[in-house]
């Protein structure tokens, strides 16, 4: 593949790992939820923060930032180093969580993922994250289960890139009806995401609904986000409604972007069906 990431579901970590990141990170520098002696919740600013968190949070800091520019060992050494400091800082078991499933290692990102939660328990990010892992290892009814754990969550701020990630999960599991409903709700809340747009077509094609794939493949491959992946998957679907002269055109464009990509290669074969 060249230029622009695959939309297909092995972007989805990529696509909203700079979204986790952030909302990892993002309530550091405001108001600091704490529940209170009387039980009830009061709230504390950055300046009360204990010494140990503010530097866990750096280090937490340098390890997204390794992270998100692909340097996951590097990552992983801050991590390890925020984990150390502050053994009861959530958010670093939560990245530590993604970490290790970006490396494959789906045991120890799954106690990453359950030690967050037991820090955590309320945190819809990491029960996101780790409906996804559970999702990449096919325990499918524990991804469901973790999916709409992570949209029960209080203030949870992610909702569509939990329904795009439930109904890839779903679609995987065979369960295709269940799959098109949590897909077009993400496009109902992102209606610009191009990982959403390209598996709506996609699963849509598969089941033979090609005039609805068409809808959602060209909104894509109308916007700045178009690449080989997704052009191809636009022939493809105008070459099943036998429309030859939009199907040439996507293919001249294939073609003159992603000369060298494995999808211009299948165009020129004509191997459509692969």
């Amino acid at each position: 593949m060249t230029g622009q990431p695959g939309w297909g579901t092995r972007a989805l970590l990529v696509a909203w790992a700079a979204l986790v990141l952030g909302s990892l990170l993002g309530g550091c520098a405001g108001g600091l939820p704490a529940t209170g002696a009387t039980g009830g919740r009061d709230w504390v600013t950055e300046s009360d923060e204990p010494q140990a968190r503010k530097r866990a949070r750096t280090r937490l800091e340098l390890a997204a930032g390794y992270f998100e520019q692909g340097q996951v060992t590097v990552a992983l050494d801050e991590v390890k180093q925020a984990i150390q400091i502050d053994p009861t800082y959530a958010a670093a078991f939560n990245l530590r969580g993604l970490i290790y499933t970006q490396l494959r290692d789906l045991p120890l990102a799954e106690e990453s993922f359950q030690q967050a939660l037991r820090l955590d328990p309320r945190d819809g990010d990491t029960w996101h994250n780790l409906g996804w892992m559970y999702c990449q290892d096919a325990r499918y009814p524990a991804a469901i289960d973790a999916f709409r754990r992570a949209l029960d969550a209080p203030a949870y701020r992610s909702p569509a890139r939990t329904w795009m990630a439930m109904g890839v999960c779903q679609a995987r599991a065979g369960q295709a009806d269940a799959g098109e409903r949590s897909l077009l709700r993400a496009f109902e809340l992102d209606p610009g995401h191009p990982v959403v747009l390209y598996n709506l077509a996609l699963l849509l094609y598969q089941r033979g609904d090609a005039e609805r794939a068409r809808f959602f493949i060209r909104r894509l491959n109308n916007s700045e986000w178009a690449n080989a992946e997704s052009l191809w998957l636009g022939i493809k679907i105008e070459n099943r409604l036998q429309n030859r002269v939009a199907a040439d055109q996507l293919g001249e464009q294939l073609k003159r972007r992603f000369p060298g990509s494995r999808e211009a290669g299948a165009y020129e074969r004509g191997a459509f069906d692969e």
